[in-house]
């Protein structure tokens, strides 16, 4: 007949079993749901910070590659000696009627990225280089030729020498070792 229960409650049906299973189940699904959404609202990035740090990024970036781009270029960009040879000349100056010589090893700077292109040039017009060099210091004054007054003539062996290569790959010209000894 009728079911007793031992509390008192009312006998639970198979249909408010359902129920009350159904309520459970909806919200444990609402309670996820709002979980998922606060944590959207809190965890998720907004757009404009999304784009702040996509900017500092990009900024961070470029700041590094400048660095590299400028330590790149300041590598490339190092002077470099390159031997031109040593030389050694008896004339008589246009000024005097003794005759002198000079003894002198002469090296030429030249930028890092430019070397190999010199070492290639040397080589093909090594004969032709040596001859002008010689003939400006030749038919260079005996005052030109004294250790403190050798900047000009530093000058024209420089355009001498450019002049003759592809492009101006000679920075600078400079006397390893020079002696002017009077015969």
């Amino acid at each position: 007949m009728a079911e007793r229960t031992t509390n008192g409650d009312s006998p639970e049906t198979p249909a408010s079993k359902g129920k009350s299973s159904r309520f459970i189940l909806i919200g444990f699904i609402s309670v996820i749901m709002l979980l998922e959404t606060a944590l959207f609202f809190f965890l998720v990035p907004s757009a404009e910070e999304v784009s702040a740090l996509a900017e500092a990024r990009l900024v961070r970036d470029l700041q590094a590659n400048e660095k590299d781009a400028t330590q790149a270029m300041s590598d490339e960009n190092q002077p470099k000696e390159f031997d031109l040879g040593s030389f050694g000349e008896t004339f008589r100056p246009i000024d005097s009627e003794n005759k002198f010589r000079v003894e002198f090893r002469l090296f030429g700077l030249v930028r890092t990225k430019d070397y190999a292109r010199m070492e290639a040039e040397f080589k093909a017009k090594e004969g032709r280089l040596r001859h002008a060099i010689r003939a400006k210091v030749r038919n260079s004054e005996l005052s030109e030729l004294e250790e403190n007054q050798l900047g000009l003539l530093q000058r024209r062996l420089l355009a001498t020498c450019n002049h003759l290569l592809e492009s101006e790959l000679l920075v600078s010209i400079g006397f390893a070792d020079y002696q002017l000894f009077a015969e």
